[in-house]
């Protein structure tokens, strides 16, 4: 199987290439940018599969691999990464990627994951595509508990503390305080104020 490997990380893009090579089972050539994997794709349309580095020079995101597939002839190509999101995983298979591989991936699968590509079938692992998002940490949020967010959520929908009680199953005078906890932590004096520093960080 030939192999055209796009990667800037000299140290990375090396390991991977002396690990396809102990397979013995592929021919891998080596570019540190994507205008160098332009090129030789345009010179040589036989490689079995092009793997792009999603962050690396002149890559600009997914513009790159819809470049190569636009291509007369295009070989199938799949994004490597060590950092990217699932969105992103989603757009380039969308957009008729052959694959999405992590970096962190272990060799032995990242190796199975690449012979699967090359044979013509689409790759994602599945625990990265299902994992849960991470929601981005708030200065704002980190001051407060879980249940005071779920408080402050109620307020921010415009909840009296008799709502917010019944939705968290709890007593109406354990929400006052958490209220009035709340209150102090984020340095508001009434619900009102409450609910706009919460909208204007983007808590809810």
């Amino acid at each position: 199987m030939k192999i055209l490997l796009a990667d800037d990380h000299g140290l990375v893009r090396d390991t991977l290439v002396a690990f396809m090579e102990t397979t013995g089972e592929f021919d891998v050539e080596a570019v540190s940018n994507f205008d160098q994997a332009f090129e030789r794709v345009q010179k040589d349309s036989q490689f079995d599969l092009v793997l792009l580095d999603f962050k690396m020079p002149q890559m600009n995101g997914l513009e790159g691999l819809q470049r190569i597939l636009a291509l007369p002839s295009a070989p199938k190509v799949a994004l490597i990464s060590g950092n990217a999101s699932r969105d992103v995983a989603e757009a380039a298979l969308e957009a008729g990627a052959a694959g999405f591989v992590p970096k962190t991936l272990a060799a032995q699968s990242l190796i199975n994951a690449i012979r699967f590509m090359a044979m013509g079938e689409k790759y994602a692992p599945l625990e990265f595509m299902t994992a849960e998002d991470e929601k981005p940490s708030h200065p704002l949020a980190e001051k407060l508990t879980a249940r005071e967010m779920q408080v402050l959520e109620g307020l921010t929908k415009g909840q009296s503390n008799k709502e917010i009680a019944r939705d968290l199953d709890l007593a109406e005078p354990t929400i006052k305080l958490h209220v009035k906890t709340l209150y102090r932590k984020i340095d508001v004096h009434n619900r009102t104020q409450a609910a706009l520093v919460a909208k204007e960080a983007g808590l809810f």
